[in-house]
């Protein structure tokens, strides 16, 4: 078992920034790959960015040269670095682990305002 616990959202004017982390606790050894999904008012649930247990990364083309997304193995921890947000942002982030049995964290909201 994976617990995941995200932190770092809140409300930010357009053009901000926010870093969120997620704290991965219980059978860590298992973990692979790691990210962050998001889902929007009326919308599904979508990959932001994933990153590998050897620190190879992956985004979603509408977030590309705007965030990042790195790992600290030894603090069992992710992180998504958000640049230049836009309403467009605003979404509940959810933390993602993959064992391969996939864990999800409780989610932690996100809101841009223009």
């Amino acid at each position: 078992q994976v617990q995941l616990v995200e932190s770092g959202g809140g409300l930010v004017q357009a053009g901000g920034s926010l870093t969120l982390s997620c704290a991965a606790s219980g059978s860590i050894f298992s973990i692979n790959t790691m990210g962050w999904y998001r889902q929007g008012p009326g919308k599904q649930r979508d990959v932001v960015a994933v990153i590998s247990s050897g620190g190879s990364t992956n985004y979603a083309e509408s977030v590309k040269g705007r965030f990042t997304i790195s790992r600290d193995n030894a603090k069992n921890t992710v992180y998504l670095q958000m640049n230049s947000l836009t309403p467009e942002d605003t979404a509940v982030y959810y933390c993602y682990a993959w064992t391969p049995v996939a864990y999800w964290g409780q989610g932690t909201q996100v809101t841009v305002s223009s």
